[in-house]
C-alpha cells in the first residue's frame, strides 16, 4: 500500500479533527470582558486538545518516516488511530462546559487512553515489519519515548492514581492529560527532524 496516500489521508482527517474544534467556539453575545473569561474552561480544554494534536501529528510523522512498507494490519490500526482521534472535539467540547464534573474528564481520559493503545499498536506493528528489513530503524521505534513511556509499567500506575484523584477532584484528569502531552513533546527522538533528510 503506498504510505504517501495513507500519511495524506491521516493528515487530511487531522485537520478536519482540528476545524471542528475550533467550530466549537462562539462569538459572545456582549463586548464585555467577563464574556470572554467565562469562555476560559472552554479556551483550555481546546488549547489541550490542539496540543495533543501537535504531539500526536509529530510521533505519527516520525513511524511513517521509518516505515518501509504500509500492511493491511498497519493501515487499519491506523485507521482505529484516526477514529479515537475523531472522537476528540466531542470530549473537549464537554470537558470545556463543564470542566469540573468528573463524567467529561473521564469521557476524555478514555479517549486519550484509548488513542494511546492504538499508538502504541501501530507503532509495533511498524516497527514489526521494519524488523523483517531494518533492524535499525524497528529499534528507532521501540526506542521512542512515546512508546516506550506507553508500554511502562509506569503508565499503569499513573492512569490508576488519576482515575483515583479524579473522583475527588476532576481537573486533575485534563491536568495529568496535558503534564503526558508535554513530556511526550520534550522527548521527542533525537533525530525526529532529520529523517525526511536521509
Amino acid at each position: 500500500m503506498n504510505k504517501h496516500r495513507v500519511e495524506t489521508f491521516t493528515d487530511a482527517i487531522i485537520a478536519i479533527i482540528t476545524t471542528i474544534m475550533i467550530l466549537e467556539f462562539k462569538v459572545p453575545d456582549t463586548f464585555k470582558l467577563h464574556a470572554i473569561i467565562e469562555e476560559l474552561p472552554a479556551l483550555f480544554a481546546y488549547g489541550s486538545s490542539f496540543f495533543f494534536i501537535l504531539v500526536a501529528w509529530y510521533n505519527h510523522h516520525y513511524l511513517f518516516s521509518l516505515a518501509n512498507r504500509i500492511s493491511k494490519r498497519i493501515y487499519w490500526i491506523n485507521n482505529l488511530w484516526i477514529f479515537t482521534m475523531s472522537l476528540l472535539p466531542v470530549a473537549t467540547a464537554w470537558v470545556g462546559r463543564y470542566i469540573n464534573k468528573p463524567a467529561p474528564e473521564l469521557f476524555y481520559f478514555f479517549i486519550f487512553f484509548i488513542w494511546s493503545i492504538t499508538f502504541l499498536l501501530l507503532a509495533k506493528a511498524i516497527a514489526n515489519e521494519l524488523s523483517k528489513v531494518d533492524l535499525n530503524a524497528a529499534q528507532k521505534i521501540i526506542a521512542m519515548p512515546a512508546v516506550s513511556f506507553l508500554n511502562s509499567k509506569l503508565l499503569t500506575v499513573l492512569t490508576f492514581c488519576t482515575l483515583v484523584i479524579t473522583s475527588f477532584f476532576p481537573l486533575f484528569l485534563i491536568i495529568m492529560t496535558v503534564g503526558e502531552l508535554i513530556y511526550m513533546a520534550v522527548r521527542t527522538p533525537a533525530d525526529g527532524d532529520q529523517l525526511d533528510r536521509q
